[in-house]
């Protein structure tokens, strides 16, 4: 999938955000990205908080585990997945078909 990279030290994700939806969801792909919709408006942080606090429930991991590696004030966004293999999460982030 062009949204997962695997690395050494887990998964990168390559996201397009969309904030101020009507509820968090995966909703497809944009482009070469995975398109997730937040209710978090990207006021102060707050949607890249939203987003690593749906993440972490999503796959069922610590928040700990997530780090944004790019795009803090993007919709643009890489998210290391530390300690998972692309095998692992993939069935979980698959978009709608």
């Amino acid at each position: 999938m062009p949204y997962l990279t695997p690395t050494s030290a887990g998964v990168i994700l390559n996201l397009h955000i969309v904030p101020r939806a009507t509820k968090n969801l995966i909703q497809g792909l944009h482009g070469d990205a995975l398109k997730i919709r937040l209710n978090a408006p990207p006021v102060e942080g707050a949607a890249n908080t939203a987003l690593i606090q749906f993440l972490a429930k999503t796959l069922d991991l610590p928040r700990a585990r997530l780090q944004l590696l790019a795009g803090q004030t993007s919709r643009a966004k890489k998210v290391l997945v530390l300690g998972v293999k692309a095998a692992d999460i993939r069935p979980v982030l698959s978009p709608p078909q």
